[in-house]
């Protein structure tokens, strides 16, 4: 009888976590150093909330991770089939879940952790079901910030990048935008006038005016051509690659999605592993 695999089977028990009330740099710090894209909070062990990659990117100026994390994020049990992970990661459009017993953090099982597993599973079918065809990619002089907004935007975690010429030449993740993320601080000025703006002596107003100063710590990004900052040795695949292969390509090389090229280097597709989870679902 073939063997169900549950979360347990390989989630990552060793959990890097935040405790409340930590910071904002604390949260990079450990995203950066430990290369993952999100962090629990926990007071006392108790699951508080989770901050993600994108939160840092949402919202450059906020230091207090109470504004920036999600609460009561959505959780899962140990002994929950690996399906049942893989069917809700699907619905959420989460990376990943926080494993919790009687509310108390014990793991978190990602959708890469997931693929492993799929790599494991010997599937032949090939990728292309799979494929995503409607895909955003930048020009390899766009700059660092502009892509950055494009991912926000678009709500993509990576970007193929062309030259003049349409070939792929690269590729950006989220990931590397906060991997080269530096905190900077700054002083502003802010005019706030004690007069209404009905008020009809605008000399009054003027006179009234004061100047605030105040500083900003925000994230800041390098001033340059995502050219210069991107991943040039792509990891690819074709349409005919086999589902196993693919995922086991992901998981060695630790990347989320795979551009799918034609024999010319034509960029004609992305594969996002969260769409190999669907494999899973439908085998269950």
């Amino acid at each position: 009888m073939k063997q169900i695999l549950t979360v347990d089977d390989i989630m990552i028990k060793n959990v890097k976590s935040i405790e409340i009330p930590g910071s904002r740099d604390e949260v990079l710090d450990l995203m950066q150093k430990e290369r993952i894209s999100a962090v629990p909070v926990v007071k006392e062990g108790t699951l508080l909330g989770i901050v993600t990659r994108i939160d840092l990117l949402k919202h450059p100026t906020e230091e207090q991770i109470a504004l920036l994390m999600t609460r009561d994020p959505v959780t899962i049990t140990p002994d929950a089939p690996l399906s049942e992970a893989a069917r809700i990661l699907l619905m959420t459009g989460l990376r990943r879940l926080p494993v919790v017993v009687k509310n108390k953090l014990v793991g978190i099982v990602t959708v890469a952790d997931i693929v492993g597993a799929i790599g494991q599973m010997d599937i032949t079918a090939p990728i292309k079901a799979y494929v995503k065809n409607g895909i955003v990619a930048v020009w390899e002089d766009t700059p660092v910030s502009v892509v950055s907004e494009i991912i926000r935007l678009s709500k993509h975690d990576a970007l193929p990048v062309l030259n003049s010429k349409g070939e792929l030449t690269g590729i950006i993740t989220i990931t590397d935008l906060i991997n080269m993320s530096r905190i900077e601080d700054s002083v502003e000025r802010s005019d706030m006038s004690s007069a209404s703006d009905e008020d009809k002596w605008t000399w009054e107003s003027m006179r009234d005016t004061m100047q605030l100063y105040y500083g900003v710590s925000r994230i800041k990004l390098p001033d340059v051509p995502v050219k210069s900052v991107m991943v040039k040795d792509v990891i690819t695949a074709f349409h005919k690659t086999p589902v196993s292969d693919c995922a086991k390509k992901m998981r060695r090389n630790r990347i989320e999605q795979v551009p799918v090229i034609t024999a010319d280097n034509k960029l004609d597709g992305l594969l996002l592993d969260r769409d190999l989870l669907t494999v899973l679902v439908h085998q269950e």
